[in-house]
Order: structure tokens, then C-alpha cells, then sequence
């Protein structure tokens, strides 16, 4: 793409409002995820009944994911996300007020986030890929840094919300208003999916489904989602229960986390390009293995946190990696990053229950080097995601 191209302000617009989805779809997240040890205690949930509770985050959004892909490319990208914005602001309200009261709203709201957290997901990576080809660069893992960057905001608001001992409901209620504002303020600024002109791959949101490389994309994807996602539930869990430290300590844990992730996604394009995406995947692999092991087994707070940040930095680029390796061909963009995403989210599904399992019979804090067996998985199947030509299958 020409330089040309990326200099028109409707595609400028466009990549200041895809980054604005991504960081409140991270902003949201990383709230209700702060104040998770608060509504355990408050609800009295041993780690297996908890792991049941954020079960429905993924129960929606894998619900949502199959969907997705059609309903993007019949809607497009920008009023998927509007209306997924406003869905995800009443379940966050909603889980917000039952975290006072009982398990049941608290799961009604859960599910709801994650239904619209999962068919916003695809919207705001097809509407990446979009931008990326305008642009005629790689941007993807910083759109995902966008992502990271609203978790630690929301990361840290939940520390100093739970230092200040302010309850769970104003604070998300509080959060949710501010995200349904702006997000679907800035969506509306979106570039059409499509160039004009351009075909679209007919049945493609189907036909993705039986193709090979595909599929193998969304097994990477799950290996790092799984990496991912457990981090963002269980890490203040693990610290404050396995490290013994205070509940504030705990959510720092938890946003040093989200740091390094940001650090890795902001600095990843350049590596990337220079070196491949499956070399850096696999190194990367191998320092999120170092990484857990410092957390699980460091004898202090302090291996466990420096464990973190190497966690952290490890997950950081799988998720957007395979969204980039699923745009390649932009004619099928929704149907692939709809397949892959919808595997991937299957960690979603299986992590909170795994680890509340295993947590019950290992402690949370063993239980957690299942993840390292994953990011082992994820390096074997890295040559997947190497770049592949418009209109080509695999």
C-alpha cells in the first residue's frame, strides 16, 4: 500500500477508533478481573465454584464466536461493535450489582459480558486488518499493546479501587457507563470493511471451517489464549493464596502482568518484521515456560513477580499474531478470524474450571504449570502462522 493511502484521515480516523475498541474492550475486562478476589469473598466461592463463575465469560463468548463471522460481514465491523458495546455495559452493570446479592445475576451479567466481549473481539481484529492494508504495514500487536493498555488502566484503577475500599458495584458500574460512551462514540468512525470493488470470498465465514491452516492457527491461538486468560484470572488469586501476599499486592501482580504484555505488543511489530513471526512466537513460548516456572516454584514475592512480567512478556503476541495470520487474505478475513477466535476461546471455556479443579486438588499456584505445557504446544504448531498470500488455502 502506498503511503498515500495511509495518509487519507479517514483511515487515521479509523486506526485511532480501531485502537480506542481495543482499549476499552481491555479497560472493561481488566475491571471485572481486578475486583474478582472481592466478589469470591463476598460470595463465599471455594476456586472450583469460582472457576464455574467465570465460566460463563467464556460460555458467551463462545456462544457469540461462531456467529460472529457472518454477522460482521453482513453488518460490518462498526455496528457490531456499537451494539456489542452497549450489551457488554449492561452484563458488566449487571454482574456489578449481583456481586452484592447472589451468584445467579452475577452469572446472567458474566455471560452477557462475554457474549459481546466475544462478537466485539472479531469486529475490532477484522476492522484491524482493514487498517493494516490501508496502511500497508503491520499493526496488529498494537492494536492488541491497545488492548493490554486498557487492561493495566483498568488493572490499576482496581488496585487503588480496592486499597481505598470502594465496593465492587459503583466501581463497575462506573467503569461500564464510561465505556459504553466511548466506544461506540468512536466506532462510528470505522472504515468499510471492503475497498470498493473488492469480491467478496463467497461463503467464507463457512468454508474456513475446513480449511487445514486454519484450523492449526486456532490451536496456537487456544495454546496462547490459555496462557492469556489464565493470567488474567487466576494471577492475583495465585499470589495473594500461594505468596501470601495483601490483596493490593495481589492485583499488582495482576497489572505487572498486563505491563509486560503491553510492553511485548507494542515492541512486537518490529521484531516481527525483522525476524519472522514464527521465530519470535517460539522464543516467546520459551520465555513465558521461564516465566511460570519463577511464579510456581520462586521461594519469595519477589521470584513470583519477576515471574510475572516474563509470563506476561511470553503470552504477548500469539493472540495478535494468529489474528494477522487469519487476515492474510482480507477477502476472508471474517470467516477466518471467526473460526480461529472461536478455537482459541476455547481456552476460555476450559481455563477458569481447569485451574479451579486442579486448584482444589494442587492449590491454584501448581496448577498453573498446565499452562506451561500449552506454550509448548503453541511453539509446535508456530510454523502455522507464517504469512500466506491473498487467495491462497491451505
Amino acid at each position: 500500500m502506498t503511503a498515500t493511502i495511509a495518509a487519507r484521515p479517514d483511515v487515521r480516523a479509523a486506526s485511532t477508533a480501531t485502537y480506542a475498541a481495543f482499549i476499552g474492550s481491555g479497560f472493561a475486562f481488566a475491571s471485572w478481573a481486578s475486583r474478582i478476589p472481592q466478589v469470591r469473598d463476598s460470595l463465599d466461592l471455594d476456586p472450583g465454584k469460582l472457576g464455574l463463575v467465570l465460566l460463563a465469560i467464556a460460555a458467551g463468548s463462545l456462544l457469540a464466536l461462531p456467529l460472529s463471522g457472518p454477522v460482521v460481514s453482513r453488518i460490518g465491523s462498526s455496528r457490531t461493535v456499537l451494539s456489542m458495546a452497549v450489551l457488554l455495559g449492561v452484563g458488566l452493570t449487571v454482574a456489578a450489582l449481583g456481586a452484592t446479592t447472589s451468584v445467579v445475576p452475577v452469572v446472567i451479567g458474566l455471560f452477557l459480558l462475554g457474549f459481546a466481549n466475544g462478537a466485539w473481539d472479531v469486529a475490532m481484529n477484522v476492522q484491524g486488518t482493514v487498517v493494516e492494508r490501508h496502511l500497508g504495514r503491520s499493526i496488529m500487536s498494537r492494536f492488541h499493546a491497545g488492548f493490554s493498555l486498557g487492561t493495566v488502566a483498568g488493572a490499576l484503577l482496581g488496585a487503588a479501587m480496592v486499597a481505598w475500599h470502594v465496593p465492587v458495584a459503583p466501581h463497575l458500574t462506573a467503569v461500564a457507563v464510561l465505556v459504553v460512551l466511548g466506544v461506540t462514540w468512536q466506532a462510528r468512525r470505522f472504515i468499510p470493511d471492503e475497498s470498493p470493488g473488492e469480491d467478496r470470498a463467497t461463503g467464507s465465514a463457512l468454508t474456513a471451517w475446513k480449511e487445514p491452516r486454519t484450523l492449526l492457527i486456532g490451536v496456537f491461538v487456544l495454546a496462547f489464549a490459555f496462557a492469556e486468560g489464565v493470567g488474567n484470572d487466576w494471577t492475583s488469586v495465585a499470589a495473594i493464596d500461594g505468596h501470601h501476599v495483601s490483596p493490593a499486592l495481589g492485583t499488582l501482580a495482576f497489572a505487572a502482568f498486563l505491563t509486560a504484555m503491553t510492553v511485548g505488543r507494542w515492541f512486537g511489530p518490529g521484531l516481527l518484521d525483522r525476524f519472522g513471526r514464527t521465530p519470535v512466537v517460539r522464543v516467546l513460548a520459551l520465555i513465558g515456560v521461564v516465566g511460570l516456572a519463577l511464579f510456581v516454584f520462586g521461594p519469595s514475592p519477589v521470584y513470583a513477580y519477576a515471574g510475572t512480567l516474563l509470563w506476561g512478556l511470553g503470552a504477548s503476541l500469539g493472540f495478535p499474531v494468529g489474528m494477522s495470520a487469519g487476515g492474510d487474505d482480507p477477502r476472508r478475513a471474517a470467516g477466518r478470524v471467526s473460526v480461529i477466535a472461536s478455537i482459541g476461546y476455547c481456552a476460555f471455556l476450559g481455563g477458569p474450571p481447569t485451574i479451579g479443579f486442579l486448584g482444589d486438588h494442587f492449590t491454584v499456584l501448581r496448577a498453573l504449570l498446565t499452562v506451561a505445557v500449552l506454550l509448548g504446544v503453541a511453539a509446535l504448531v508456530s510454523s502455522s502462522v507464517r504469512p500466506l498470500e491473498p487467495g491462497q488455502v491451505e
